[in-house]
């Protein structure tokens, strides 16, 4: 029980670790008072360019995936792991290091997801990335990936606690992304590549 609870606390943690903002600062730059003032990749992408973007998101990605990494190295399987997934997302989303605010989780989501069930983010990732190049919205790309990744895991007949630990992180998703989804409905959402206003 107790190993279980630091697990979840180091996952917690280590989902907490801003990259956008720590890699923005070697810039001499407060991604948080730039562009949407969002920390996650899009937002480092259009403020800094793609170098600084892509190490943002592999960290953001490599961090949940390792939170997996380390319960698993542990014994940890089952609802527990996918406590330990959730608990990297929402590190990122609110992070202890930014008075409990962050991004919007999708890449951490992605890492989480990636070392839970390979086979399962093999497939969810192609159609993230196609909605976001064929739409060129982010946004649209992140919760389509959301959405299929939680049809999958059905179809795929995955067991419950891991069907639920995704479709959480789905919802978990769409909640970061309401924002997003208004603009989506109103025709005011930036396209990727679009700097002007900066929203991500």
């Amino acid at each position: 029980m107790v190993s279980g609870l630091l697990v979840l606390l180091l996952a917690y943690l280590f989902g907490s670790i801003p990259a956008g903002v720590l890699v923005a600062r070697t810039y001499r730059v407060d991604i948080r008072k730039v562009g949407s003032g969002n920390i996650g990749a899009t937002n480092v992408l259009r403020a800094l360019g793609p170098g600084p973007a892509l190490v943002v998101a592999l960290f953001d990605v490599f961090k949940g995936g390792l939170a997996v990494l380390i319960a698993r190295a542990v014994g940890i399987e089952g609802p527990l792991l996918g406590g330990v997934a959730l608990a990297a997302v929402l590190g990122h989303n609110y992070s202890l290091f930014l008075g409990f605010k962050g991004g919007k989780g999708v890449a951490t989501s992605f890492g989480t997801l990636l070392f839970l069930d390979p086979v399962l983010a093999f497939w969810t990732f192609p159609i993230g990335i196609t909605v976001m190049l064929l739409t060129r919205y982010v946004s649209a790309g992140s919760m389509t990936g959301g959405v299929a990744a939680t049809v999958l895991a059905l179809a795929l007949a995955r067991p419950f606690w891991e069907v639920a630990t995704v479709a959480l992180m789905a919802l978990l998703i769409f909640w970061t992304h309401r924002e997003n989804l208004k603009r989506l409905q109103a025709g005011t959402e930036r396209r990727l590549g679009e700097k002007e206003g900066g929203r991500a």
